[in-house]
């Protein structure tokens, strides 16, 4: 009786606006502080550049920042993080947007909790103020204006043109345009080769470029350049001399752990489906997607990370494919069946466990871990 009574006074979108500011809040306030301590990473990769060997893969972020600290005389790190607020911002701006008047349910809701989802973010803070974040706002407001019909033949141009920026930003981008083309057969229900080409194309020419022309990410001078402009990292990107998949290999058990954290989120997805219009085609589409970044795997060590790009551009998408409401408080109602309880496994389940960036890809160290039991674990240290 209690959980009936529970159910019936939940607002499944209230939840999903407060979820979406925490995250957004949260890596807002650890991209800053990543910023501010000149990490390696998540700073360091905004500011590749072509002034220290010419042309390279990711440079054209430096040097446009560059540019403004010598037009500006601001510090690196705050000129780096207005962008990164920007981006980020608006990423939770137009997926608040999109989903103002969709009448979301709690299958929906399991997704935003996927533990490679928004509470991705929150388990493994390292995914914050990544470039990735470029094309979750891309993709985002290309769905936004599918979703409403304000995507015009100029606006479709003009994405296209960011997509070639975002690729010189960032390879990644290349990895994961077929979700708009995904994005575009869904919301018109027939094939357009002819508009899924300028979107491959606007990525491929970068991407072309950089592999025929593109220099090391360090050429033996940027961390002098950055040490005279303010910024010391002390380990990161800069300092990178692994080979990826000896790693992978010599780390193997690992990685295979990735297996696990990916099976949970195929049987995830793959239940979402089971109650979605078309599934069949939908499914093949994904697993197209899928298929199209596995060289991201085999190139490069994050698994945990490629994971969770996939997982949040899959809830962008099937955003626009939820009902439209009349209100922006509406939600469907939460019915105590059998379905009501394969939908709260999957959630206790996904708050359970963690998936690294890289290396163990599955820990039990999820986000209920970190708010009740890592604390303690702290405190008897201390």
């Amino acid at each position: 009786m209690r959980l009936e009574k529970f159910v019936q006074h939940f607002n499944i979108k209230i939840f999903i606006y407060f979820l979406t500011a925490v995250t957004a809040i949260y890596t807002l306030a650890f991209t800053l502080a990543f910023n501010l301590k000149d990490d390696g990473y998540i700073l360091a990769d905004w500011l590749i550049n072509y002034e220290d060997g010419g042309f390279k893969r990711r440079g054209l972020s430096g040097s446009f920042f560059f540019i403004l600290q010598d037009f500006t005389g601001f510090s690196l790190n705050y000129i780096v993080y207005f962008f990164q607020f920007l981006i980020i911002s608006l990423f939770f701006w137009y997926y608040t947007k999109l989903i103002r008047y969709k009448v979301t349910d709690l299958l929906y809701l399991s997704l935003l909790l996927s533990s490679i989802g928004f509470v991705g973010l929150l388990n493994t803070v390292t995914y914050v103020g990544k470039k990735e974040f470029i094309v979750f706002l891309l993709f985002t407001y290309f769905v936004y204006l599918l979703d409403h019909d304000k995507l015009s033949k100029y606006k479709e141009y003009v994405l296209c043109v960011l997509l070639f920026v975002s690729t010189l930003l960032h390879e990644v981008t290349l990895f994961y345009v077929p979700y708009f083309a995904i994005a575009l057969y869904v919301k018109n229900g027939k094939l357009e080769i002819k508009r899924y080409i300028k979107f491959f194309l606007a990525v491929a020419i970068p991407a072309a470029a950089v592999i025929l022309f593109g220099k090391n990410v360090n050429e033996g001078m940027s961390l002098e350049i950055l040490s005279r402009r303010g910024v010391h990292p002390t380990y990161g990107i800069f300092y990178w001399n692994i080979d990826e998949r000896q790693y992978i290999k010599e780390h193997l058990n690992e990685y295979l752990l990735y297996f696990i954290s990916l099976g949970i989120s195929v049987f995830h997805i793959g239940y979402y489906l089971k109650y979605l219009n078309d599934r069949k085609i939908l499914c093949i589409l994904l697993i197209g997607a899928f298929i199209f970044s596995l060289p991201l795997f085999y190139l490069a060590i994050d698994w945990g990370r490629w994971m969770y790009i996939h997982m949040m551009l899959i809830i962008v998408l099937f955003a626009m494919m939820l009902k439209n409401g009349n209100s922006i408080y509406v939600y469907e109602p939460i019915v105590i069946d059998r379905r009501f309880f394969i939908i709260m496994a999957i959630i206790l389940l996904s708050l359970l466990y963690r998936v690294e960036m890289s290396g163990k890809g599955f820990t039990f160290e999820g986000i209920l871990y970190r708010l009740f039991v890592a604390p303690l674990e702290l405190l008897n240290k201390m």
